[in-house]
């Protein structure tokens, strides 16, 4: 399986990272380990939502999308919560 993510800074509620992987428990061990550049200066991360596809071009292309314009809005609007993110 193959997997999209969206996880969510503890400490900066408001930032939000968008990933794909294929082991989701190893990956967000690695965010909040400090082993990501994009993710180390607001660990530790919760994971906020995530998808698995059996594709992993299907996988690849949706992760895209959703660090697209339209796909932030698509995700902030069904996905994530944005309650309690005025940090």
């Amino acid at each position: 399986m193959y997997y999209v993510y969206i996880l969510r800074s503890e400490t900066r509620p408001s930032k939000i990272y968008i990933g794909y992987t294929k082991d989701l428990k190893m990956r967000l061990s690695v965010h909040n380990q400090g082993g990501c550049k994009h993710t180390v200066q607001y660990k530790p991360w919760k994971l906020e939502w995530y998808c698995a596809f059996n594709d992993k071009l299907k996988a690849i292309h949706f992760e895209k999308y959703l660090k697209s314009s339209s796909g932030k809005a698509f995700s902030n609007k069904r996905l994530i919560s944005l309650e309690n993110t005025c940090n």
